[in-house]
């Protein structure tokens, strides 16, 4: 519960999409979440953000026992915004703390796909 709400002021604090990227009508997240072990592809997602959800990109690692952990996916898409481009493609490793989990024990690989505004004549 605690947690939950601690998520929910994280995301009030991040602000809406409409505030912080005026020109952005759309952002579209393809993620592709893997684990170590047999089975490596743990989850694939697709996250579509709007102008009125929160700015907030921090995805939460999907495996159990992960503490601190999760793919921040801010920086890459502030600074696609900034330099206007509209497709980027990478990686992230969950750094995250667990006694039981190894330190590379899951990562993402994301396309992020962005929409502007279309500039009026």
């Amino acid at each position: 519960m605690e947690m939950a709400e601690l998520n929910k002021q994280r995301r009030v604090a991040a602000g809406l999409v409409s505030e912080r990227f005026p020109k952005v009508s759309s952002i579209v997240i393809h993620m592709t979440y893997y684990q170590k072990g047999a089975n490596p592809v743990l989850m694939v997602r697709i996250v579509n953000v709007v102008p009125t959800n929160y700015a907030y990109f921090i995805m939460e690692c999907m495996i159990k026992g992960c503490s601190n952990g999760g793919f921040d996916l801010s920086s890459v898409i502030n600074n696609m915004i900034k330099s206007h481009k509209k497709s980027a493609k990478g990686k992230l490793v969950c750094n995250g703390k667990s006694e039981t989990l190894a330190p590379d024990h899951a990562s993402i690989s994301y396309e992020i796909s962005i929409q502007y505004n279309k500039k009026s004549p």
